[in-house]
């Protein structure tokens, strides 16, 4: 293919696109040099009778990071979650979620579909949930009302812009819906930037929660996986689940393997890898703000950078930065999401850069 792309709407004027930038998803890495060798070394076993070693070493060690003391490994982060509903209710009842949340907008109503649990979203677009949220909305003492179980949170709120929500926001809220007699479960998809964007370990963000699903493939850039932690009872419990949902996967040592490695890169070196990537979204934030029709959302806090197109649809402003080899995501009908991961260096922040300097010429 030829290096020269043509600019949308504008065939006579061809542009350089050296190279694609793939701002789309934290899940679009693909596995490093260290990660493919330790995946074809890795020993395995059926861990679906218990036996795969390296699954058995993952699944432990992020317990520790985590403060838990046991850890499931599963393929995504959706199961993650719905394991852990799973565990925490029963049919009829209702988990309160932020309206923000992964749980309420892109898991597909699993929670419904599967467990017969209704979700009841609160709060607004800030993404993090208040003490005020729950006022009024926790019930069962009728026999009319679905009994609220489960108080779900997310760290950090994709949907917000990668918020991340500090200790000082979560203790209030947990102790309200401990109060009110709720469990509590943790989307953690995102974090291990949580906690290197507020400068604490995992496992203070965790500790106020029951359960703890964390993804391997974001923000880390394994290829494949998440885990779920919590007590040895409620792990007990979330295998079954995850027979079930057809998540045993058998040699899965080998995907644990490279998960392994993808740990090992997030503690090197004080977390120098979220770091560039928090740093290089705050930069692509700056140029942004600077580009006429642009507007961000909110400084990043994280990985994520949301803007929005005053100017016009966001499909059209996701169109032309394909165009120049910049991909990104339309997050609403005038909002664009671009995400930072491991395989966007400086160089392919530099091009992202001229190119959203280039949308209003």
């Amino acid at each position: 293919m030829s290096d020269l792309e043509v600019a949308p709407g504008n065939p006579q004027s061809p542009i350089p696109n050296p190279m694609t930038v793939d701002l789309r998803s934290d899940t679009v890495t693909r596995p490093t040099p260290a990660m493919r060798r330790a995946m074809a070394d890795a020993e395995v076993g059926d861990d679906v009778f218990g036996e795969d070693p390296t699954v058995q070493r993952l699944e432990a060690r992020v317990a520790e990071v985590l403060g838990k003391e046991a850890g499931l490994f599963v393929p995504s982060g959706v199961m993650g979650n719905q394991i852990a509903i799973r565990i925490h209710t029963r049919s009829g009842d209702e988990a309160v979620v932020a309206e923000r949340s992964h749980l309420y907008h892109y898991e597909g109503a699993a929670p419904a579909a599967l467990w017969g649990v209704q979700l009841r979203p609160v709060g607004d677009q800030s993404g993090v949930m208040t003490v005020a949220d729950l006022e009024g909305v926790v019930q069962g003492a009728h026999d009319w009302e679905a009994r609220t179980s489960l108080c779900c949170l997310e760290n950090t709120v994709n949907k917000a812009g990668g918020v991340a929500v500090a200790l000082g926001d979560i203790e209030p809220v947990a102790e309200a819906a401990r109060g009110r007699g709720l469990a509590l479960h943790l989307d953690g998809a995102r974090l291990w930037n949580a906690a290197v964007a507020l400068e604490v370990e995992p496992a203070a963000l965790s500790g106020p929660f029951d359960t703890v699903n964390v993804c391997l493939s974001k923000g880390l850039g394994a290829p494949v996986g998440s885990v779920l932690a919590g007590s040895v009872e409620m792990i007990r419990e979330g295998r079954r689940a995850r027979k079930l949902l057809g998540g045993g996967m058998r040699q899965s040592g080998v995907l644990a393997a490279a998960a392994l490695v993808a740990l090992d890169d997030f503690q090197r070196d004080d977390h120098a890898m979220l770091r560039a990537d928090h740093d290089r979204a705050r930069r692509l934030a700056h140029t942004v703000d600077e580009q006429p029709g642009l507007e961000v959302v909110r400084t990043p806090d994280t990985n994520i950078v949301l803007f929005d197109t005053h100017a016009g649809p966001a499909l059209e402003v996701v169109e032309r930065l394909a165009g120049v080899g910049i991909l990104v995501v339309p997050f609403g009908p005038s909002t664009v999401r671009a995400t930072f991961h491991r395989d966007v260096d400086d160089d392919g922040l530099e091009v992202t850069l001229q190119a959203m300097a280039n949308l209003s010429t």
